[in-house]
């Protein structure tokens, strides 16, 4: 009479790897029960068969399939998926591969762009190109309502509408005030998007024509000191020979959904010229 292998539990984790809840929970599911349960000290015993089986489970898990399917294929005694099973798998690994290479590609484009603004000099003339824009104008209390605009009112409705904002973002705000005025300050937020709309009661669809020529400038820090960086761009476009053609966007990178710090908020003034 050959002798049987029995394991407690915490000694059939440790050579299979797997944590005792996830023991517990494949017991829950009746995929994996103990063998035996003391019925004194409770105490759960595994053999060397269920090594093997939750081999064979976990190696199932890996190709895709869940608890319920293995557990289905345990009750059907086959143990094994049929081949309509596993065409049903490749054909839905496809599709997340492509996603996942959908996903892969504009968190690069994202990287290559922030790399881009961080080696970016101070000062760069630059084309802006086309873009069609989900503009929303409203007059704010103070510039600290933006952020809760955005959030609360903008973002909802463009989800609502089904925009799709090509990687990696490009969002900028227009001021509409014909003088400084720190409250009731008429702005404009416009984020890029991939194709036209149909209009909102919040929400405007525009497509923005190709700015030849515009002085790009770094802001590092608070809002409230972008008198600062408009100085030093109006002083470079005037040594430089150039004129004002257009109004400004301030366009921002990093800021208090991103940063704690407000001096390393990155925002980038943009300034039509020629």
């Amino acid at each position: 009479m050959s002798y049987k292998t029995k394991l407690k539990i915490g000694e059939f984790s440790k050579m299979m790897q797997v944590t005792v809840k996830a023991l517990r929970h494949y017991e829950q599911k009746g995929l994996l029960s103990p063998d035996e349960v003391d019925e004194w000290t409770g105490y759960r015993y595994y053999t060397v068969g269920q090594m093997q089986k939750l081999q064979a489970i976990r190696g199932l898990q890996r190709l895709g399939f869940s608890l319920d399917e293995i557990k289905e294929l345990y009750e059907d005694d086959s143990h094994t998926p049929e081949i309509q099973q596993i065409d049903e798998k490749i054909v839905e690994t496809e599709r997340q591969l492509k996603q996942l290479t959908t996903r892969l590609d504009r968190l690069l484009e994202w990287k290559n762009s922030r790399k881009k603004v961080t080696k970016m000099e101070k000062f760069s003339v630059q084309s802006l190109p086309e873009i069609i824009v989900a503009s929303h104008r409203e007059i704010i209390p103070n510039y600290a309502a933006l952020g809760p605009l955005c959030v609360e009112k903008i973002g909802p409705e463009m989800h609502r509408l089904g925009c799709k904002c090509p990687p990696p973002g490009y969002c900028f705000t227009v001021e509409h005030n014909k003088e400084y005025t720190p409250t009731n300050v008429d702005i404009e937020y416009c984020e890029q998007v991939e194709e036209m709309g149909e209009d909102s009661a919040i929400i405007q669809f525009k497509r923005l024509p190709v700015v030849p020529k515009a002085l790009c400038m770094k802001h590092v820090g608070p809002y409230e000191r972008f008198y600062e960086s408009f100085t030093e761009a109006f002083r470079y476009i005037e040594e430089h020979g150039y004129k004002v053609v257009g109004q400004p966007r301030t366009t921002y990178v990093d800021g208090a959904w991103n940063q704690d710090d407000p001096e390393k908020w990155l925002s980038i003034i943009q300034i039509p010229i020629e």
